[in-house]
């Protein structure tokens, strides 16, 4: 198995239909050990959708703007029996209803920072918090979403996804002197609680699955769950600040590949 004896902690998941979960259940498949973390009001649906994925599944609390809950993780880890961690899943992100949907203009600083600082900044907090635990080989790897180009109604997150992908290559370059990967995974639109939350989400759907040459389901993030077991185990040692689409191929074409 892929991730056997692994240990991984898993950010971002609130029900079964969330990219992370679909994650968690491939990775706990090819046994990993799991830790997940919740925040605020959805760490009780966290903990509810845990237990889909076994008993004995351990949840944190963890809000990643909270630096009591960032200092608490690592030694929280350490009273779960984790003296290392060889993988972290970043499925962390956020921005106020300002932020999507309205233009560039709708959103003032205080809504935007709150967007960059849960969306983006998060990736570098939560690394610097497991940081004690990390060992050579151990994956970070974070769920990106495209922002190569400017989407319709994607707006500040789209500014705070880019902000992700080069904060993830910064420190790809920092982190790699201890032998520690750090990637993300673009995925394809995929029908989540988040993804709902996206002005104009069905948009992505009814494009996507007409542009993409290998077609693209909505409601099956399984091909992005396996990419990130791929990622997160060691069939990739010398793979870092590297941005994997998992999308169909809809990157990489300009038109409809039926027309």
């Amino acid at each position: 198995m892929l991730l056997d004896g692994k240990r991984i902690l898993v950010t971002g998941v609130l029900t079964d239909d969330s990219i992370a979960y679909s994650v968690a259940e491939r990775a706990r498949q090819q046994g990993a050990e799991l830790v997940l973390t919740g925040a605020g009001r959805g760490l009780s649906l966290t903990k509810r959708t845990a237990r889909k994925l076994g008993d004995d599944l351990p949840v944190l609390e963890l809000d990643v703007t909270d630096e009591a809950h960032l200092a608490a993780l690592a030694p929280a880890l350490g009273e779960l029996g984790w003296d290392s961690v060889d993988g972290v899943v970043h499925a962390i992100g956020f921005a106020p209803p300002a932020c999507l949907g309205s233009g560039m203009f709708s959103a003032g600083w205080s809504d935007v920072s709150i967007a960059l600082h849960i969306s983006t900044y998060s990736l570098k907090a939560l690394a610097e918090a497991v940081l004690p635990l990390l060992r050579p080989g151990s994956s970070i790897l974070g769920l990106d979403f495209d922002a190569s180009v400017a989407w319709p109604a994607y707006d500040w997150m789209g500014v705070a996804k880019a902000g992700l992908e080069s904060a993830s290559r910064y420190l790809a370059r920092d982190l790699g002197a201890r032998g520690v990967r750090v990637n993300l995974v673009a995925a394809g639109p995929i029908r989540t609680m988040a993804g709902r939350s996206i002005p104009g989400f069905s948009t992505f759907e009814e494009v996507w699955a007409a542009r993409a040459p290998l077609g693209w389901d909505v409601n099956d993030a399984d091909p992005v769950a396996r990419a990130c077991v791929a990622l997160l185990s060691d069939w990739f040692p010398a793979t870092t600040g590297e941005i994997v689409h998992v999308d169909g191929g809809f990157h990489a074409v300009g038109i409809a590949a039926t027309e």
